[in-house]
């Protein structure tokens, strides 16, 4: 069975992956020697943070078309399908070499590209009438994290 999703429940999944990556970068910190390395990836988390607000009042703005279902859903399973995407395909757990802030970024870059992945492909099984064109703000956010997130590796080739 096919779902169409409405723009309110990626929104809710964009609040997901943003705690979640605050949650990496956070760990990651805890986990370097170097002090300045430390600092960015407690900066990146707080960045994750501040995005994760700013997708809270994007959401709050929604109309009330743009957070209707698209199905009968008593048990609310497609909020717990969105969820369980969002911490399973972005920024999940898996074996980081944690001693380099290098390998650090490298897995933080390619998180950030998943999501991109992700988000494009959430847009499509959102109707344009049920916000389809607010999802770009998400990606928007996401590429900005890429670009960020780049800079910091082109450092370590100089």
């Amino acid at each position: 069975m096919i779902y169409d999703f409405n723009v309110d429940e990626v929104f809710e999944m964009a609040e997901q992956v943003e705690r979640n990556g605050a949650k990496f970068y956070r760990e990651a910190a805890e986990n370097v020697d170097d002090s300045d390395a430390k600092k960015l990836l407690n900066d990146f988390a707080i960045m994750e943070d501040q995005h994760e607000k700013t997708f809270a009042a994007l959401r709050s703005e929604l109309k009330d078309v743009e957070k209707q279902g698209t199905v009968f859903d008593p048990d609310e399973e497609s909020i717990l399908y969105l969820r369980a995407l969002a911490d399973t395909r972005v920024f999940f757990k898996k074996e980081i070499d944690t001693s380099s802030l290098k390998e650090i970024l490298k897995a933080a870059l390619i998180a950030e590209k998943d999501s991109i992945v992700f988000y494009l492909g959430m847009k499509e099984l959102v109707p344009e009438k049920l916000g389809k064109d607010k999802i770009d703000s998400i990606i928007k956010e996401e590429m900005n994290h890429i670009k960020i997130i780049g800079g910091k590796l082109r450092e370590f080739k100089k």
